[in-house]
């Protein structure tokens, strides 16, 4: 994420006595999934940030048309994987075709030096299986980037963390997706929540800073408050929480994701955990998919106490850059491969495929979104997100705003699943929206496992 900026003016309007949706629509501010350094949270100047959230843009860097660059990129190392999660969205498991080679690798660094990067995020996969991983590091940090990792952690040992951290490693998010039964029925691994946090404690023995990611569903949901004490009592100086979204094997498995309505109570119970964690030292910021426009939105994108920083758009192929570990490159590391690659960095400069990345049109909203008072600013949330429920960007009812709009009247949208992925990285199924009363049944599978089970769309639908 990056500093707290904007050309002109960082506002956005409140009844500040009512609580009610910001009365005017703001034009300006938060830099959607880029966000905000650290800062003080970190202990240590200048801002950090944390692999996943953060990145730091400098403050007077203008948002004009053609200054783009890939501020903060995410690098899909490799897809090899040691954890057969139920939720990834990449399919994770074994290396893909053809991954970058140790030289390949160190290239792509030097030339994501020359184009003005500042933070480079490693991921997987798992990024520490690729052969060249500690050189990788190495060679990001000594380009003058922040090296940094998101990680599940099954794999690290104190060794490798005292070794990253000798490497020049600056701060490494740990995915923790509920306490230990949920943690590991989603991992689809015993043993790993434990894993998750004996890596937290192995980072901060190693001097490095740690943060924590936190995918919400209808597994977990419940878990977030007793997650956050876990959180904190391992020292963590931020944590990221974001909805699963049905990518990858998580398209597999419709009864896990949320339904919009669900927003309605998940949002306000993260708003609420923000303010415990500011009263703690700990900077929780929201994922690029977690919002609308409701009565905490101020409260949910600001690092600071009183801010009123706003979700301004993706920020996809603007300062966000993704690359994959057979050096294809899209604009958002999350976003599906057959609908957004935009070539191989075998075939092309880094730089000139960054330029055919180029962030989603104004006029390419639809449905809710494209009447919506905040269409401006938002531009229908993540790209990614609502391209997996819906086939294409533009319209997004993962919104707090649109659920609480919805509610008002009586009424919610339900989503149902109408199309299977076809089973490959980054792909996605299709869903249909339904209108319906607001006390309408909502049925669910009555165990735990059953949300992660495979299910297939329903022939006729």
């Amino acid at each position: 994420m990056a500093d707290r900026w904007c050309a002109r003016c960082l506002i956005i309007h409140f009844n500040e006595r009512s609580k009610q949706e910001p009365t005017e629509t703001p034009r300006h501010g938060y830099l959607g999934c880029l966000g905000v350094g650290l800062g003080r949270h970190a202990r240590r100047e200048p801002a950090v940030t944390w692999a996943g959230l953060a990145v730091t843009v400098r403050r007077r860097l203008p948002i004009a048309k053609g200054l783009e660059r890939p501020a903060y990129v995410v690098w899909e190392l490799t897809l090899a994987c040691d954890q057969p999660c139920t939720h990834c969205g990449s399919r994770a498991g074994e290396a893909r075709e053809r991954e970058l080679t140790r030289d390949e690798a160190l290239s792509v660094v030097r030339d994501l030096a020359a184009l003005g990067t500042e933070e480079v995020a490693l991921i997987g996969g798992e990024a520490y299986l690729h052969p060249a991983f500690l050189d990788v590091v190495s060679a990001v940090h000594a380009s003058g980037m922040r090296a940094t990792m998101t990680t599940g952690g099954r794999g690290v040992t104190a060794e490798l963390a005292r070794a990253m951290a000798e490497r020049g490693a600056y701060s490494v998010s740990v995915s923790v997706d509920g306490l230990e039964a949920t943690h590991d029925l989603m991992r689809a691994a015993r043993g790993s929540f434990a894993a998750a946090t004996a890596a937290l404690g192995h980072f901060r023995s190693a001097g490095v800073t740690i943060t924590a990611n936190t995918n919400v569903n209808r597994l977990n949901a419940k878990d977030l408050e007793p997650l956050y004490e876990h959180l904190k009592a391992q020292g963590i100086v931020g944590w990221q929480v974001q909805l699963t979204t049905p990518l990858g094997r998580a398209a597999d498995r419709p009864d896990l994701g949320l339904q919009p309505w669900d927003l309605l109570d998940v949002i306000p119970r993260v708003a609420q955990l923000k303010v415990r964690a500011q009263d703690d030292g700990i900077l929780l910021m929201p994922g690029n998919n977690l919002g609308y426009f409701g009565p905490e939105e101020a409260l949910l994108r600001s690092t600071e106490r009183g801010g009123r920083d706003h979700y301004r758009g993706c920020m996809a192929g603007r300062f966000l850059m993704g690359i994959e570990a057979d050096g294809i490159v899209k604009g958002c590391p999350s976003l599906q491969t057959h609908a957004y690659a935009k070539g191989s960095l075998r075939d092309a400069p880094v730089g000139e495929l960054f330029a055919k990345s180029p962030p989603r049109k104004d006029d390419d909203l639809w449905g809710f979104c494209a009447t919506c008072p905040f269409a401006e600013p938002c531009r229908g949330g993540c790209t990614f997100t609502a391209h997996a429920l819906l086939g294409r960007p533009g319209n997004n009812p993962y919104c707090h705003y649109r659920a609480r709009d919805f509610a008002k009247r009586g009424l919610r949208e339900r989503l149902v699943r109408v199309e299977d992925a076809p089973g490959r990285p980054f792909d996605n199924g299709r869903f249909d929206i339904t209108v319906e009363p607001f006390d309408a049944p909502d049925e669910r599978p009555a165990r735990p496992h059953q949300l992660v089970r495979r299910r297939r769309a329903k022939a006729g639908q």
